[in-house]
Order: C-alpha cells, then structure tokens, then sequence
C-alpha cells in the first residue's frame, strides 16, 4: 500500500501546537497523569497494545478520561465534551482533530499521542500513526508499509543507553516517531534527524512541536546519504530497520539489504562522521553464520580509529526469529497459506546465507585518537539497570585509564571500591574457607565476576588512601606471600576488576 491511504497529518504549526500541549497539562495528560487515572494494570495492558482495560476505565466524563479516549484509544468523542477542553477550532483547523459521525457531531483525533516522561521529569509526548502508538505493531505492517510507530522497547533501550554529555550536535538516523531527537534536544546544541520516510520526517516535527522542544535539521534519505561529507557530529544514534528479512516489505523495520548489511554498513559509515570522542550508538541485528564466530564478523565492522563496545543481549534461531518478525506483521492472522509461503522464504533466505541464528545487541563507538582502539564484544543476557549512559560513558573513560597504564603505574596508582558492590562466598556449609568469592555490582550492568582471596581482601580494601602496591604489601605480609610475586601477578586481577567497573581510579 501506498503512504496515501494513511490519514493525513497535522499541520506543522508551533502556534497549534503549543496552545494544544497547554491543553494537554492543563489535563493531566501526562505519563504520570495516565497511570493515577488508570491505574498499573490497565497502564501496563496498553504497552501490551490491549485497550479494554484503559477503555473501562475511562468511562466518565472528566477531561483527561476524555482525552485518553480521543489520542491513546482513538475513540469519537462528542464535540460537546471535547469543547471543554482543547481548542477545538484551532486543533481541526491544524488537522489535529477531524468531525466525524453524523452531521459531524463527534471528533476523532487524526494521529495517536502518547504522554512521554523524559529523564528530568519532562512533560512529552509522542506522536505516531493511529493504532501505533502503544506496545508493538501489532499487525500494523500488513495495513500499510509507510506506516509510522510510537514507543516501543527497541526506542527507550536506545534512549536509555545513549551517552548524555552536552554536545554541540548530534544526528539521529531513521528517527521514525522522533524520540531519539526529542532525547537529544536535551544536551545537544544542534540535532539532525533523518529518515528514508517522509512521513516519519513530518511526524517528528509535530513530537518535538507538541513536548516544547527546539525544532531539528530534518533531512530525507538513507542511513548517511543526506549527511553533507563535511559534516561530523558528537554524537551520532540509531535505531535502524535492523530485521534480516527476505525483502524491504515493511518500511520500519526492514532494512532492504541482504543479510545484516544495513547494520554492518551503519556501524562502517559512522567512524568517518564522528568528532574526536564522540560517541555512535546503535541496536543492531547480526547473523550467527556457520563456521563463523559471532564476535568476529562483529570486530570487522569497527571503522579504523574508533574503539567499540558491542554487547549481544539475546540470540534467537532462525525459527524463532521469523516466527517473531511475521507475527510482528500480523501475517499469522491472515491466509495460513500465505503465512507458509512467507516463512519458507524466511528460511530459505538463511539456508542460502548458512545463517543457523541471528544475535540482538547494542553497539556503541567511541572516536579515538589512541594508536590501539579496543574492541569488547560480549554476550550479556542479565538483567541490567537503566538508564545505562553513564554507565558506558564510564567504561570508555576506564579504557583510557587502562591504555595509559602499565603494569607499574597500576600499582601506584590508587583505587576505590565502585558504589553498591557486595561481596559473596561460595562453598560447602561449615567449611572453614569458602571455595570461591564472587564481587556482584547491583547497579549498571550488574556483573558478577570471579576472585580469589587475595583479590577480594584487596577490593576490600580499595578506598582511594592507599597505592595498590601499598595493599599488595600489606596482603603478602599477612598470608605469607612473596610480595614481589604478589606484585607480579596481580595486575591482570586489577585491570579485569577496572575494565568491569568493580574498582574506581580515584582521583588524587
């Protein structure tokens, strides 16, 4: 289907949209308004894309019941009851709101608007096309391929990942709904955002009008096309149409390359367009290839002179996956033998690239000036603690560290133990010493590592007062050990205990 059979938006008008957003608080329809009225249940049914509950309870008559039927349930509300709270000439005028019904009685809302908390407390909101603008597609692809999506997971991952330093510009490819965009008006002087859909272009304008953000440099076009070649950014984020799909059927979530290439050609293209420091971040979708270690085939899409930290979050099978993409689509409602035809070229697809699974993860480069970028590639499935930014903010300032210290000059250099870091110890009841300690952080990624004693005796210890080396004496007096050997083999504990963020240099 054409773009044309979607409804048409609203003007790009600030005048309307600020007079609407004034609306909107005076209404309590914010996040924190939606979840008092309707309560957690009912609040967590709609990001499930399951309206009966909101449905039941708004019921009344009150202006925010009665604007969470017309935006989030996209319900026809009488003119009367709508009069009492928006401005109604203005918002049909804007293309907000049309008359529909007999004689024109009744208004519906022409695009879903979804109250948005930003970091700071924040009043957004979020606009997509009708019936996306909570939980997933839910069958959307298979109505219209140019639609446009609100908020799902993928979306605050990224947002919650994405380094926050202030920044004089940042670009935000594929912005869809506009949520990267609206994040980045925060601490970025200037924001670009790109899409290969114009409408996607169009609707973030109305976000950013309607949650009071500065206006972006919108630019139509592919990953890195409309980005001029003397242009460079502090930041640069993505979360692109990452699905490895036989075809482009779907415009939001198909990348229209084969394989992983889309992704692979993101992260390649990024190095060259990045300012010394900044920072690029992505989600990704990688294949897992027979005979081909997944790390590898990652590690070779680093540009040169950036370092990189890739984590795979979740790995699924090729089943699994094209089971989930085409229920995405909606397609297991329709003809079964359709639905056949789809997945058998789903998995003749990865048959012909030998892929026997597919890894989802988050990839973030950093632009360095060092003569040895680092590359981590990692697997972790655990939970974690957003938002991450500062997070990996600091495990690149740690790199730094690392890279400008050896071995010697980590010993004289001086530690604190991390914030929330507790210490446990595993072995058989009774014994007299346990068989293992294992550091747990309970914040940020919330990794768990290995030591010996001496290792946990020297976080232990580890208040920024005294050298490492200075510890390390003192621990080879008390059981015994060489200390010069002590010395000798215990950098390698400290720097793992640093990289994973156990141990803090502290400032002198």
């Amino acid at each position: 289907m054409s773009n044309a059979t979607l409804s048409p938006l609203p003007f790009a008008d600030h005048e309307v949209a600020a007079r609407l957003r004034e609306a909107l608080l005076a209404a309590s329809f914010t996040a924190d308004g939606l979840l008092d009225l309707l309560g957690a249940p009912a609040y967590a049914a709609l990001a499930r894309s399951e309206t009966v509950p909101a449905l039941r309870a708004t019921r009344g008559d009150t202006p925010l019941e009665t604007l969470v039927r017309l935006f989030l349930l996209q319900q026809p509300v009488p003119y009367a009851r709508v009069e009492g709270v928006l401005p109604v000439h203005a918002c049909v005028a804007g293309g907000w709101l049309t008359r529909v019904g007999d004689a024109g009685g009744d208004l519906a809302a022409t695009v879903d608007v979804r109250p948005y908390g930003g970091p700071d407390g924040e009043d957004w909101f979020i606009v997509s096309d009708l019936g996306c603008a909570v939980g997933g597609a839910g069958g959307i692809g298979s109505r219209d391929e140019g639609v446009v999506l609100g908020v799902g997971g993928a979306s605050t991952t990224l947002a919650g990942i994405t380094v926050r330093t202030p920044v004089a510009s940042a670009l935000d490819l594929g912005t869809g709904s506009g949520i990267q965009a609206l994040h980045a008006s925060r601490h970025a002087t200037r924001v670009t955002a790109t899409d290969l859909n114009p409408r996607a272009l169009h609707i973030t304008a109305l976000t950013l009008a309607l949650s009071g953000a500065p206006a972006a440099d919108l630019r139509e076009g592919s990953l890195f096309e409309p980005v001029r070649d003397d242009e460079s950014y502090d930041l640069i984020v993505s979360n692109p149409p990452f699905v490895i799909s036989p075809g482009a059927r779907l415009t939001y979530r198909d990348g229209g390359m084969g394989g992983d290439d889309l992704c692979r050609s993101l992260v390649q293209g990024a190095g060259e367009r990045l300012n010394e420091g900044g920072f690029a971040q992505f989600l990704a979708n990688w294949q897992h290839v027979e005979g081909e270690d997944w790390q590898d085939r990652i590690r070779s899409w680093v540009p040169r002179g950036c370092d990189a930290w890739i984590v795979q979050r979740e790995v699924q099978d090729v089943t699994q996956y094209a089971e989930l993409w085409l229920r995405d689509a909606g397609d297991h409602r329709g003809d079964p033998a359709e639905y056949q035809a789809r997945y058998d070229a789903w998995l003749d697809e990865f048959e012909a690239r030998k892929v026997k699974a597919v890894g989802f993860g988050w990839i973030t480069l950093r632009r360095t000036s060092a003569a040895e970028p680092v590359i981590t590639a990692e697997e972790w499935p655990h939970p974690v603690e957003q938002p991450l930014g500062d997070t990996v903010r600091a495990h690149f300032e740690r790199l730094d560290y690392l890279r400008a210290h050896d071995d010697a000059a980590l010993l004289a250099g001086h530690f604190r133990l991390a914030g929330e870091i507790v210490q446990e110890q595993v072995g058989l009841p009774g014994a007299e010493d346990p068989e293992h300690v294992v550091l747990r952080q309970h914040r940020g990624m919330r990794r768990a590592t290995k030591v010996d004693t001496v290792g946990a005796g020297f976080a232990g210890v580890c208040d920024g007062t005294l050298s490492a080396g200075r510890i390390l004496d003192a621990i080879a007096q008390l059981v015994g050990e060489d200390p010069v050997l002590l010395r000798d083999r215990t950098p390698a504990q400290i720097r793992l205990l640093v990289e994973q963020g156990f141990l803090e240099p502290a400032p002198r």
